[in-house]
């Protein structure tokens, strides 16, 4: 009898792991190829794994809301479809009647029981048994920099701990040490609403920004008159010709890729004392989901773009973010991200950077505001339409000098824009 084995799908550079949302499938299923088998989540998207072939569920190794490795097998399908079915009750239970050869990480429901769920940070089921084994309160394990991406405690980070453990070379510093959160009142008129998985991964995302990078935030005024009204010109014009709508969004990006180029120290990541610049320039934009969360889809080499690329792949990822139909490469590698909170009738903002960038860049709302505008037969008050633009930047890397100019090279670019400019 032939059995193929489920892998958990590599869903990305970054990404280690996954957690098994729901299996679509049980023990003594029939599954037609690329028929869906299961949903599993990463920190970036959800997803869907398909059946590699025609066949039975034989055997189901993790349960939902297991976290698995990448490249661990997750299941059994049987072809023959016969005798799959007359070794099916043999694994009706899942993770708990998987064979003594499977991987370790089948024992990690029992290490859910220590109290991971008070932390903040994301520790993966082999690091956790590894503490488990080594007597790591969750306490000691939080105080331990990690290496891995967006600051997890990797392998390595905790077995060095281990060698130096009463060193505190290992340890954060004071400063960086988890805070306890103030306890909360939930007497009186209140609802309780829990979090849902993706809010805690934002959540943590964020809080583990603000530890990593100091962060500064540096305005700029711009006088965006010339493209507002190039853009009320054309926009049907453009339509017409690309069959896609042309928002404000693409020509930011179109901005932010020039100035980019001009400062390509802002298009850098940090890894310990080295800076590592990115020679592509991948712009994130941030967009909000109907649930509130917010996502951030990656414009591969956006300067490679010109307008109405980059209006066709803004439009395009806007409308599949809604929709939850992204794909996790397409919503990583981003090395700079721009979000928009004039959307939300927001002047200015001041963003928190998306780890490991430096640098994150926020539009304000376009306002119509009297201002001074000089010509050659001296300054005069007119009515232009203006907008704020702020970056906040990693300031371990990027210096006010550095910030405050690209920022500057920006509204330069949008200020500059050919009025006459054709689509």
């Amino acid at each position: 009898m032939a059995q193929i084995e489920l892998i958990m799908p590599k869903m990305g550079e970054s990404i280690i792991e996954a957690t098994i949302l729901r299996w679509v499938k049980n023990v003594g299923d029939k599954v037609a190829m690329d028929e869906s088998i299961l949903e599993i989540a990463t920190d970036k998207v959800d997803s869907e794994v398909p059946s590699p072939t025609d066949g039975v569920i034989k055997e189901i190794r993790f349960k939902e809301n297991d976290v698995v490795p990448i490249g661990t097998v997750i299941a059994i399908i049987a072809t023959d479809a016969a005798e799959a079915v007359q070794a099916s009750p043999a694994v009706a239970a899942p993770a708990e009647k998987a064979p003594a050869a499977a991987a370790p990480e089948v024992k990690q429901p029992a290490l859910q029981t220590a109290n991971f769920s008070q932390s903040t940070r994301f520790y993966s089921p082999l690091v956790k048994n590894i503490a488990k084994q080594e007597s790591i309160s969750v306490d000691e394990l939080e105080k331990i920099n990690g290496s891995g991406a967006e600051g997890r405690v990797t392998k390595k980070d905790i077995m060095g701990y281990l060698q130096n453990r009463t060193s505190p070379a290992k340890v954060s510093s004071p400063a960086a040490a988890p805070i306890t959160p103030p306890a909360v009142s939930i007497s009186g008129n209140v609802e309780i609403i829990e979090m849902d998985r993706m809010r805690k991964l934002i959540s943590d995302h964020m809080v583990m920004s603000k530890h990593v990078s100091p962060h500064v935030t540096s305005f700029v005024e711009c006088d965006v008159t010339n493209l507002f009204n190039w853009r009320a010109k054309v926009k049907g014009e453009f339509s017409k010709k690309y069959n896609e709508n042309i928002t404000f969004t693409p020509i930011f990006v179109e901005a932010v890729a020039k100035a980019i180029r001009d400062f390509p120290m802002i298009n850098v990541s940090v890894d310990g004392n080295k800076i590592i610049v990115r020679k592509d320039v991948n712009i994130g934009m941030a967009a909000a989901l109907p649930s509130g969360n917010l996502i951030v889809p990656v414009i591969k080499g956006a300067d490679q773009l010109n307008l109405a690329g980059l209006t066709r792949q803004v439009n395009d990822f806007a409308v599949r973010a809604r929709a939850n139909q992204l794909k996790p490469d397409e919503i990583q590698g981003g090395t700079f991200t721009l979000t928009n909170v004039g959307t939300f009738g927001n002047v200015m903002g001041t963003p928190i950077i998306n780890q490991p960038q430096v640098a994150i860049m926020a539009t304000g709302a376009i306002k119509k505001k009297p201002a001074v505008i000089e010509t050659e037969y001296g300054d005069v008050i007119a009515i232009r339409q203006m907008m704020f633009l702020s970056l906040s930047y990693d300031h371990r890397v990027v210096d006010g000098s550095l910030g405050g100019s690209f920022l500057r090279r920006v509204a330069d670019y949008l200020e500059q824009f050919d009025p006459n400019r054709g689509v």
